[in-house]
Protein backbone atom coordinates (compact mmCIF):
# COMPACT_ATOMS: atom_id res chain seq x y z
CA UNK A 1 0.00 0.00 0.00
CA UNK A 2 1.29 3.31 -1.02
CA UNK A 3 0.41 6.22 1.58
CA UNK A 4 0.83 9.70 -0.65
CA UNK A 5 -0.50 13.54 0.95
CA UNK A 6 -1.50 15.36 -1.88
CA UNK A 7 -3.69 18.42 -2.30
CA UNK A 8 -5.21 18.67 1.30
CA UNK A 9 -5.69 14.44 1.33
CA UNK A 10 -3.96 11.64 2.52
CA UNK A 11 -4.55 8.93 -0.21
CA UNK A 12 -3.81 5.09 1.03
CA UNK A 13 -3.84 3.37 -2.36
CA UNK A 14 -3.85 -0.33 -2.99
CA UNK A 15 -4.03 -2.11 -6.35
CA UNK A 16 -6.61 -0.37 -7.69
CA UNK A 17 -6.11 -2.11 -11.46
CA UNK A 18 -9.90 -3.12 -10.89
CA UNK A 19 -11.16 0.58 -11.27
CA UNK A 20 -13.52 1.28 -14.23
CA UNK A 21 -13.28 4.96 -14.68
CA UNK A 22 -17.05 4.99 -15.69
CA UNK A 23 -17.81 2.88 -12.76
CA UNK A 24 -15.57 4.17 -10.00
CA UNK A 25 -17.59 6.14 -7.01
CA UNK A 26 -17.14 6.35 -3.35
CA UNK A 27 -18.73 5.76 -0.13
CA UNK A 28 -17.93 8.65 2.11
CA UNK A 29 -17.96 9.40 6.16
CA UNK A 30 -17.41 12.94 7.76
CA UNK A 31 -15.73 14.17 10.27
CA UNK A 32 -15.78 16.75 12.64
CA UNK A 33 -12.81 16.90 15.04
CA UNK A 34 -8.94 16.50 15.33
CA UNK A 35 -10.27 12.57 16.93
CA UNK A 36 -12.45 12.24 14.26
CA UNK A 37 -10.20 12.08 11.84
CA UNK A 38 -7.66 10.28 13.32
CA UNK A 39 -9.91 7.59 13.62
CA UNK A 40 -10.92 8.47 9.83
CA UNK A 41 -7.48 7.75 8.84
CA UNK A 42 -7.06 4.32 10.22
CA UNK A 43 -10.08 3.20 8.84
CA UNK A 44 -8.55 4.41 5.73
CA UNK A 45 -5.42 2.62 6.11
CA UNK A 46 -7.35 -0.31 7.76
CA UNK A 47 -9.49 -1.13 4.77
CA UNK A 48 -7.04 -0.57 1.83
CA UNK A 49 -4.59 -3.00 3.59
CA UNK A 50 -7.40 -5.67 4.25
CA UNK A 51 -8.36 -5.42 0.31
CA UNK A 52 -11.73 -4.32 1.52
CA UNK A 53 -11.60 -1.01 -0.76
CA UNK A 54 -8.58 -0.38 -3.56
CA UNK A 55 -8.08 3.52 -2.49
CA UNK A 56 -8.98 5.30 0.23
CA UNK A 57 -8.74 9.33 0.92
CA UNK A 58 -9.18 11.73 3.60
CA UNK A 59 -8.94 15.31 4.26
CA UNK A 60 -5.97 16.44 6.37
CA UNK A 61 -8.14 19.00 8.32
CA UNK A 62 -9.55 18.37 11.44
CA UNK A 63 -13.24 18.74 9.89
CA UNK A 64 -13.90 16.89 6.81
CA UNK A 65 -14.23 13.76 4.65
CA UNK A 66 -12.94 10.44 3.70
CA UNK A 67 -13.37 8.89 0.66
CA UNK A 68 -13.88 4.86 0.10
CA UNK A 69 -13.78 4.13 -3.35
CA UNK A 70 -14.81 0.81 -5.90
CA UNK A 71 -16.85 0.54 -9.04
CA UNK A 72 -20.54 0.47 -8.63
CA UNK A 73 -21.55 -2.88 -10.00
CA UNK A 74 -18.34 -4.71 -7.50
CA UNK A 75 -21.28 -5.81 -4.98
CA UNK A 76 -19.35 -7.69 -2.61
CA UNK A 77 -16.74 -4.96 -2.00
CA UNK A 78 -19.99 -2.80 -1.59
CA UNK A 79 -21.20 -5.22 1.74
CA UNK A 80 -18.07 -5.39 2.78
CA UNK A 81 -17.15 -1.53 3.09
CA UNK A 82 -20.58 -1.11 4.39
CA UNK A 83 -20.45 -3.87 7.09
CA UNK A 84 -17.35 -2.52 8.24
CA UNK A 85 -18.72 0.89 8.42
CA UNK A 86 -21.49 -0.32 10.66
CA UNK A 87 -18.91 -2.31 12.82
CA UNK A 88 -17.26 0.65 13.29
CA UNK A 89 -20.13 2.82 13.94
CA UNK A 90 -19.19 4.98 10.69
CA UNK A 91 -23.25 5.42 10.00
CA UNK A 92 -24.77 7.93 11.97
CA UNK A 93 -28.56 6.81 13.47
CA UNK A 94 -31.83 8.52 13.83
CA UNK A 95 -32.83 9.63 16.96
CA UNK A 96 -35.18 6.44 16.68
CA UNK A 97 -32.25 4.51 15.91
CA UNK A 98 -32.96 3.68 12.73
CA UNK A 99 -29.37 3.75 10.30
CA UNK A 100 -28.84 7.02 7.98
CA UNK A 101 -29.40 6.37 4.61
CA UNK A 102 -25.88 6.94 3.05
CA UNK A 103 -25.65 7.77 -0.83
CA UNK A 104 -22.66 6.05 -2.94
CA UNK A 105 -21.68 8.54 -5.20
CA UNK A 106 -20.41 7.95 -8.85
CA UNK A 107 -16.76 9.77 -9.43
CA UNK A 108 -18.25 10.86 -12.62
CA UNK A 109 -21.43 13.00 -10.73
CA UNK A 110 -18.67 15.35 -8.71
CA UNK A 111 -17.06 15.69 -12.07
CA UNK A 112 -20.21 16.65 -13.72
CA UNK A 113 -20.55 19.13 -10.57
CA UNK A 114 -23.48 17.01 -9.07
CA UNK A 115 -23.99 18.40 -5.76
CA UNK A 116 -27.04 18.77 -3.38
CA UNK A 117 -30.53 19.13 -5.31
CA UNK A 118 -28.74 17.84 -8.10
CA UNK A 119 -27.42 14.25 -6.90
CA UNK A 120 -29.11 11.44 -7.38
CA UNK A 121 -27.62 8.74 -5.93
CA UNK A 122 -27.86 5.42 -8.05
CA UNK A 123 -26.85 3.50 -4.65
CA UNK A 124 -28.10 3.80 -0.93
CA UNK A 125 -27.58 1.60 1.91
CA UNK A 126 -31.48 0.96 2.10
CA UNK A 127 -30.21 -0.99 -1.35
CA UNK A 128 -28.49 -3.13 0.87
CA UNK A 129 -29.87 -3.30 4.31
CA UNK A 130 -32.81 -2.89 6.13
CA UNK A 131 -32.34 0.96 7.97
CA UNK A 132 -33.78 0.18 11.14
CA UNK A 133 -32.91 -3.49 11.86
CA UNK A 134 -29.46 -3.66 9.82
CA UNK A 135 -29.99 -6.97 8.04
CA UNK A 136 -29.06 -7.28 4.89
CA UNK A 137 -31.39 -7.75 1.76
CA UNK A 138 -28.40 -8.64 -0.52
Amino acid sequence: MEVRDLGGWRFFIGDDSGFVKEKVGKWMYFFRDYEGRKFTEERCREVVEQEIVWESKCSDSNEGVACFYLNIDDIERHKQILQYFVDHDMIRRTKAGKLYNISFKLDNQTRAGAYGNDFNAELKLEDFMDLTTGKWYV
